[in-house]
């Protein structure tokens, strides 16, 4: 089974931390022990950490970051037009455009390693809430899966115009973070927070429909088995995501209204 990864890489320039997938497995690993064993331990001898400063610069960093991906990542896909959408295959390495297919794609799996800090200032701020097991899980999955495809598949393709939506929705989110830390008062006059979780569900549904799309093209040379993954996991986090948004936003309406009424 392991002999799969005696494949050669899918693009011959291997780029820091996307080279042997022991980069990211060491990653994740410390992440998982500080996250769910080592840093609760630490945190109970001591008070937990506003980190207001650390956090506006880290929100302002994250929307800049993904505002940088978006906008370079529209312009590449639909002003310079490489692709044919219906069906957007890794461009040949000879291709006018790779280094900037390439430059790109590095780019969004660096920003899924930096979202692996939002489970660290939970923890140093002492929110055990926030570190459900949706939250763990998409963080983790979301580093594997871009480290994954690009050993196995290369820089860009049929993901590219997924992680569009996926850059967009995190530039909203993130922006929403940065006026929530401000303070409690603001947090709390937030009427949009919920919308976020609607974006991220619509997200979702548009990678579903943009894989269907792609599967259903005659001769479309776009790999099936990245087709089948990222359909899969869209599915997957489509219904946990809409578990979420009904545990926390309708299922409290319905029993304050029930309340009422008795």
């Amino acid at each position: 089974m392991l002999e799969v990864f005696d494949k050669p890489y899918a693009d011959p320039v291997q780029l820091p931390l996307v080279g042997s997938l022991r980069s990211s497995v060491f990653i994740l690993t410390v992440y998982l022990l500080f996250v769910l064993k080592l840093g609760r331990n630490l945190m109970e001898k001591h008070e937990a950490l506003q980190l207001r400063g650390v956090l506006k610069v880290y929100n302002i960093g994250q929307v800049l970051f993904n505002t940088l991906i978006f906008v370079w990542g529209f312009h590449h896909i639909f002003v310079s037009r490489p692709y044919n959408l219906s069906c957007m295959t890794v461009l040949p390495q000879d291709h006018e455009l790779k280094s900037t297919e390439r430059t790109l794609a590095y780019l969004y799996h660096l920003n899924k390693l930096l979202d692996l800090m939002d489970t660290i200032f939970f923890v140093l701020r002492k929110k055990p809430r926030q570190i459900t097991f949706l939250h763990v899980f998409h963080h983790v999955f979301m580093v594997i899966t871009s480290h994954l495809l690009i050993r196995f598949y290369g820089f860009g393709g049929h993901v590219f115009l997924i992680c569009m939506f996926n850059v967009l929705v995190h530039m909203v989110m993130y922006g929403y973070y940065y006026a929530s830390s401000q303070s409690r008062n603001v947090q709390e006059s937030l009427w949009w927070k919920k919308y976020l979780t609607l974006g991220q569900l619509v997200q979702f549904f548009l990678m579903f429909l943009h894989c269907a799309y792609t599967y259903l093209q005659p001769n479309c040379s776009a790999s099936r088995g990245v087709i089948y993954v990222i359909s899969s996991a869209s599915a997957f986090m489509f219904v946990m995501f809409s578990k979420f948004y009904i545990k926390t936003y309708i299922r409290p309406k319905v029993v304050k209204s029930r309340a009422k009424a008795n």
